[in-house]
């Protein structure tokens, strides 16, 4: 079966992480240059193209008419222990990560690509750990990136910290998923953890704030056939014409 869009790939050399950073770019069957588009830039790029089908979702959604024009980017990671270092809130590469997405990434999509250039045309999507880094980075640079889906992301003390200590949550639009079977989630370093729970405090706490919110507890774990699953309705929340 083809693909109704198409993909194209381009690389950055970023001077923030010392390395060449590969940006796999999704877009829809009838681009043009003439339109403007939504950026939907995805951390864990790979996964989110294989595992959460984002090329088949974009082709079934166009085609349907049932979102705005999106165009899918994907950014990806090394290895587990290289995604840990750029998405973990404490992970030794991650300012340089977020530097890389605000000082290198923006710019060169604004240019290469027919874009709002703005917060609000520009959505960060991850699941566990890129969803925390996706949210950290809208938290910090709302009018850069204006939207966030965040699947089953990680949340401990240091993220609450940067969430509760943010003064305004109005640019931004949020849409927030935890599977309630995610109470003992092996991590990356070996521990297990209760995600299920400071996902819900998360939920309590962005709620009672004046911003765009939704929020489901899905029934399921911490594994893509969840994120999957949550992937279109994520997508029509934030696209949906």
């Amino acid at each position: 079966m083809g693909r109704d869009g198409s993909f194209k790939e381009f690389s950055i050399e970023s001077s923030y992480l010392n390395e060449t950073m590969t940006l796999r770019v999704y877009v829809p069957e009838n681009y043009s240059p003439l339109y403007k588009y939504h950026f939907c830039i995805m951390q864990d790029g790979n996964d989110y193209f294989q595992m959460g089908r984002a090329a088949t979702l974009s082709d079934q959604l166009h085609a349907a008419e049932e979102i705005e024009n999106t165009i899918f980017i994907g950014i990806h990671y090394n290895d587990k222990y290289d995604r840990q270092d750029k998405y973990h809130p404490d992970g030794k590469k991650q300012s340089d990560y977020v530097n890389f997405l605000i000082r290198e990434v923006v710019p060169f999509l604004d240019e290469e690509l027919p874009g709002f250039c703005m917060g609000r045309g520009r959505t960060l999507v991850g699941d566990s750990l890129a969803g925390t880094l996706a949210l950290m980075t809208a938290v910090k640079f709302p009018n850069i990136f204006g939207n966030v889906i965040m699947q089953s992301p990680y949340v401990d003390e240091h993220v609450k910290e940067v969430v509760m200590s943010t003064k305004d949550f109005s640019p931004l639009t949020i849409y927030h998923t935890i599977g309630d079977q995610e109470t003992d989630v092996e991590t990356t370093e070996g521990a297990r953890k209760n995600f299920l729970q400071p996902n819900l405090e998360l939920r309590d706490f962005l709620k009672n704030q004046s911003l765009d919110y939704t929020f489901y507890e899905l029934d399921g774990d911490h594994t893509w056939g969840t994120w999957q699953k949550d992937f279109k309705r994520a997508l029509l929340t934030l696209f949906g014409k």
